[in-house]
Order: structure tokens, then sequence, then C-alpha cells
């Protein structure tokens, strides 16, 4: 069974036109899976719904305890790019779990997004290796501890 923590970020953002701007809404993640005609074993919790940039040491907090009480052992977190990393080392002291992070650059309710590619990328990878914390963009696993976001290449790049 793979556990799925949802956190928001830019993979679950969704346009209100009335607004004109995009807002963290309900987690994708589901429909992405059922869509895609996954039946690796999994559960989906919606942990809270945040741009990452919103995130606090709390929050960051809340994530890695609800990391640590799950009974899985392989764990995917969805979460907001911009302080994915951040996160990602947080979740480091966890000890005998596969705790894979993901997200996207683009809102999965839009046609060019790289959420689904992501999710299914981050999903094997859960599946794969072996314990310890990683990130997984764009077809890469990298280690948080030397990854960054580079913002104008639009990916994540080792240090």
């Amino acid at each position: 069974m793979i556990e799925i923590f949802t956190t928001g970020g830019t993979i679950d953002k969704v346009y209100f036109d009335a607004l004109s701007e995009y807002q963290v809404g309900p987690s994708a993640v589901a429909a992405i899976l059922r869509d895609n005609n996954v039946h690796a074993p999994h559960r989906v919790t919606q942990l809270m719904r945040k741009d990452s940039l919103e995130l606090t040491d709390d929050d960051r907090a809340a994530i890695c305890q609800a990391v640590a009480a799950s009974e899985a052992a392989r764990i995917l977190v969805t979460h907001g790019t911009d302080t994915m990393v951040e996160t990602a080392r947080a979740l480091a002291g966890i000890e005998g779990k596969t705790v894979v992070l993901t997200g996207a650059l683009q809102p999965a309710t839009l046609k060019h997004s790289d959420a689904e590619f992501n999710i299914g990328f981050a999903l094997a990878a859960a599946q794969t290796l072996s314990p310890g914390v990683y990130v997984a963009m764009n077809g890469q696993v990298l280690d948080p501890s030397r990854t960054r976001k580079d913002r104008e290449a639009g990916r994540f790049v080792a240090d």
C-alpha cells in the first residue's frame, strides 16, 4: 500500500474566472490515478490545500508527523515546487520509509501540465526506491540535500 499525502501547490491549482487568478483547489491526484487506470494499492489523504510559499514550519511539522505516523512504508507527497526541497529536507530524519515528493510546474487542469507524468513517475519511484527521501520531478529522482529548483530553466537540478 502506498500512502499519498496531498498538500496543495500548483499541481492542484484551478482557475477561478471571477477572480482572474489561480487558487489551490481540491486535490487532483485521485482523479489522475483513476483516469490513468492505476491499480497499485494506494490511499490518498489530503493534509492541506496551500501554495507551498504559504507553508509554515508548523505545516512542515504536520507533514512530518503524518508521514512518521503512517503505517505505510512507501509514501508519496504531492507538494508545491517552490518549497518542496525544504519540506523534503525536513522529512529526512524519518527512518525506514521511502518518501517521494513530487508536484507540477503547471496545474493538472491544464492540457500541457507535467502533473500526470510526475505523479506516475513518483508513484513508480515510491514503489522501487530503497528507504530514504527523494524529489521526483520531470523524469529525475533527486537527493533533496543536493537539489534546488531552477526557476529560469523550469526544472529541478542537482547542486
